[in-house]
């Protein structure tokens, strides 16, 4: 849930309703967005199962199909996704620190402070970081059901009275939401990340799939509030006219001291959101230098805690760097659409592990398999292609990292291949 929860859930349903602009249709994107997050939870939760591997979603493409795969997995995780999520988190933070405090703090020096002092408690140890993930998990949701009491208490506004426009014909509503579903899972994203630590879970067999699916659930009940408050208190009018629903339905209830609330929510939901990925993503380039794929001082543990601190010291430096590199942002909004690539591949994995392992007894399986694995397949492609369709500029960026990521890839196997020679002429 500290994974999924983030800023999108405060913004995005004005997203949602300037494209849908029906309520009922509104609701039914978040819905749909639910049940692909279920989907994607089951495929994950399969593979943890068959494979419970220190380095997760690495493993599964590692394992289904080939090596190169996986690197360029653990490629767009360290140079984009997960090390460019981080550094966007931080910055969120510190432009809503001078709202919460009143003091004007340097944002890329707040940005930097926070980066480093959440990457050093992370490196003490998974038990100290998972307890700063906990405290930040409960403190948002916490927050999120404060919003939603507060929604269903306060007063519609005027534009809650003002009646939408007739439903378009059933193409274009379905052609409506459609597009709208790539902010909606913009949203839901991050479940995948709880794979990363199944080589640390004392029972990954059985406490990942039950996670995920828990964590998952928990997350669909929240975001479906946070909505049907959104339509209570703003109307579908009122939605399109922000780019902040959550604190305009706080002002309704409480006045500035509501928008006030609301900068703190989000603040939490940053730093919950940025101690989430410094917990679960190194453990992807360990994985990938344990494999020869990486540089081999990335796969260094502490002999006492058993963490991986040059990987996690590695990724907190990368953000640092990708937080003062003016222009990045831009970058992030393609992430969706390499996230939904390598969710296929997850998918298509399930198939591959079934054929391969006929004989194989897993904890869990997905249900209705291959029904529900093949359309889960179906739309990660779909969403992940709408993506790029929606900008040529993010269909070159995403090229661009691919293909710096072959390279680099045979050039790593090649120092392997002479690293072993080396070793066998010693010998």
């Amino acid at each position: 849930m500290g994974g999924i929860i983030g800023s999108g859930i405060f913004r995005n349903p004005s997203v949602v309703a300037k494209i849908v602009w029906i309520p009922s249709a509104i609701l039914g994107v978040w819905i749909a967005g639910g049940a692909v997050s279920i989907l994607g939870a089951f495929v994950i939760a399969e593979l943890a199962a068959r494979r419970p591997h220190d380095g997760g979603f690495y493993a599964y493409l590692r394992d289904a199909f080939h090596p190169l795969v996986a690197f360029m997995y653990g490629w767009t995780l360290l140079l984009v996704s997960q090390s460019g999520g981080m550094a966007a988190a931080a910055l969120t933070f510190a432009g809503y620190y001078p709202v919460l405090t009143g003091q004007n703090v340097s944002q890329p020096l707040l940005a930097f402070i926070v980066l480093a002092i959440f990457t050093i408690v992370n490196c003490l140890g998974v038990r100290q970081g998972g307890n700063l993930q906990n405290v930040f998990m409960v403190l948002k949701i916490g927050a999120i059901v404060l919003l939603i009491g507060a929604g269903f208490l306060a007063h519609p506004t005027p534009s809650a009275a003002v009646q939408t426009p007739n439903a378009p014909d059933t193409l274009t509503l379905i052609g409506a939401m459609a597009a709208s579903m790539v902010a909606v899972m913009f949203a839901y994203s991050g479940w995948q990340t709880a794979s990363f630590m199944s080589g640390e879970l004392k029972n990954p067999t059985r406490s990942l799939p039950l996670g995920l699916l828990w964590g998952v659930g928990g997350v669909i009940v929240l975001y479906l509030l946070v909505n049907v408050v959104c339509l209570r208190v703003l109307g579908v009018n009122g939605l399109t006219h922000t780019d902040a629903p959550a604190s305009e339905v706080a002002r309704n209830f409480m006045g500035a001291r509501g928008a006030q609330l609301m900068a703190a929510i989000i603040s939490l939901s940053t730093l919950g959101f940025l101690s989430n990925q410094i917990l679960t993503s190194p453990r992807v380039y360990h994985a990938m230098a344990e494999d020869g794929l990486f540089f081999r001082w990335i796969a260094w543990v502490h002999p006492k805690t058993r963490v991986p601190i040059v990987a996690i010291g590695l990724q907190g430096v990368v953000a640092i760097v990708i937080m003062f590199w003016k222009g990045y942002a831009a970058i992030l909004n393609y992430v969706i659409g390499v996230d939904f690539l390598f969710f296929a591949f997850a998918a298509a994995a399930v198939f591959i592990f079934r054929a391969r392992d006929r004989s194989q007894r897993v904890p869990f399986s997905v249900p209705f398999h291959p029904y529900t694995t093949a359309l889960f397949l179906v739309v990660a492609l779909g969403i992940a292609l709408t993506s790029y369709v929606a900008s040529w500029q993010g269909t070159l960026a995403t090229a661009a990292v691919f293909s710096a990521a072959v390279p680099a890839y045979f050039l790593f196997v090649y120092f392997k291949g002479r690293a072993a020679d080396a070793t066998g002429k010693t010998a």
